[in-house]
């Protein structure tokens, strides 16, 4: 937006067209809709491009709380800021920046800490509402409100987010790569660099070869493992693997009369070095963790269960094991000082993003994203706001 146009906005709604998700397991209704003028600690942004994350996928079939309608879901995505509220001082109108669910504030004992991403100003939740002012941005043309989407909610042109979900980047990078640092790749590459802290030489297994679990291999690869272990029901997604580094798999329904551990455990001579879970059930966790080292082996959760599931380890074998289990959102990483590490590594031909990006297409599409990732047929599918693509 140039700077003319963006004057004429600057503190006025914007009328602009949305993806709105109505009724839970419904196609998103293409529609006008309103976008409020931020308000103090806020930024409107442009959405340039935005990519369909697994997450929105389970919030758009949620029948129940946390899932509700209508809703703007999304966020995956970069954009241009448009126009800032009071008290923004770090972006300015024409920024390119990426949106994150996870808040960076800069401010409180957390954030300030090395030891944590955990916003404690700001805290994380399932939330319809902006952070700070538990109100909504959205409405469509009769008036009636629509609930944001993880701080985000990126199926839209226009969105507003809290200035401490946003981290300011170099415009140069190809947006439809940079927008996948937003949340999946980040977290998955996060958790082996950040929060496992995976050494060189080390042992990785990975259950469940999604593009989370894809984006912990290119991960450990970044630090040096030597042996990646893919657990998957897919055998297919070997192949998929190795392009991130994986570089040996289980077949989690054909270990026989033997566990998942107990076949990886052989494997490994006593356990993995770290073991991350990836897909979000109880029980693969207790797998992950029954094959990780005695001593110092680390277990990581990066899989959303289901509300309410529970985990039912031994107290006996924690006592005696000395094995650690731990939980990584957004992959421990601070958005503002890490994205942009990470980006240059990208630049500098080290981390790989092209590789995910297996689908693009126009935002009349969006529907077409949803449907090639829940047949399993791509990673990252990237949705362009305003560009003519081919898939």
């Amino acid at each position: 937006m140039d700077e003319k146009s963006s004057s004429k906005t600057r503190g006025n709604p914007i009328r602009c067209r949305a993806a709105v998700s109505r009724k839970p397991g419904e196609p998103l209704v293409i529609e006008e809709v309103m976008v409020a003028p931020p308000m103090p600690h806020e930024v409107r942004i442009r959405i340039i491009c935005t990519s369909l994350c697994h997450s929105d996928i389970t919030f758009w079939k949620l029948k129940d709380f946390p899932g509700i309608f209508p809703r703007i879901l999304g966020h995956e995505a970069i954009g241009v800021v448009e126009s800032v509220g009071e008290d923004v001082d770090e972006v300015s109108e024409g920024d390119t920046v990426i949106p994150t669910f996870m808040p960076d504030c800069g401010d409180c004992v957390d954030c300030r800490s090395k030891k944590s991403n955990l916003c404690s100003k700001l805290p994380f939740k399932v939330s319809p509402w902006m952070p700070r002012h538990e109100t909504s941005r959205f409405t469509d043309l009769k008036g009636e409100v629509l609930y944001h989407f993880l701080f985000v909610s990126s199926f839209s042109e226009y969105t507003v987010v809290d200035v401490a979900h946003v981290t300011k980047i170099d415009p140069s990078i190809p947006p439809n790569r940079a927008c996948l640092l937003s949340c999946g790749v980040s977290t998955g590459v996060g958790a082996a660099w950040r929060t496992a802290d995976v050494e060189k030489g080390s042992t990785v297994v990975i259950f469940g070869l999604g593009s989370i679990g894809l984006a912990v291999a290119e991960g450990a690869r970044l630090c040096g493992a030597t042996k990646i272990i893919g657990v998957d029901l897919n055998p297919d997604k070997f192949e998929t693997g190795k392009k991130f580094g994986v570089t040996d798999f289980v077949n989690s329904g054909n270990c026989g009369d033997k566990s998942v551990s107990q076949v990886i455990n052989e494997m490994t001579d006593g356990g993995a070095d770290y073991c991350f879970e990836c897909v979000g059930m109880a029980s693969l966790v207790h797998e992950a963790y029954a094959c990780c080292r005695k001593g110092w082996g680390k277990t990581i959760v990066l899989g959303v269960d289901k509300p309410g599931a529970k985990l039912s380890l031994s107290s006996f074998e924690v006592l005696h094991s000395g094995k650690s289990l731990m939980g990584s959102l957004f992959g421990g990483l601070k958005a503002k000082s890490d994205i942009p590490i990470l980006l240059k590594k990208y630049l500098d031909k080290e981390l790989q993003l092209d590789e995910f990006v297996t689908h693009e297409v126009r935002f009349d599409d969006i529907n077409k994203a949803f449907d090639l990732l829940i047949e399993g047929n791509c990673l990252r599918c990237v949705i362009w706001m305003d560009k003519q693509v081919s898939s």
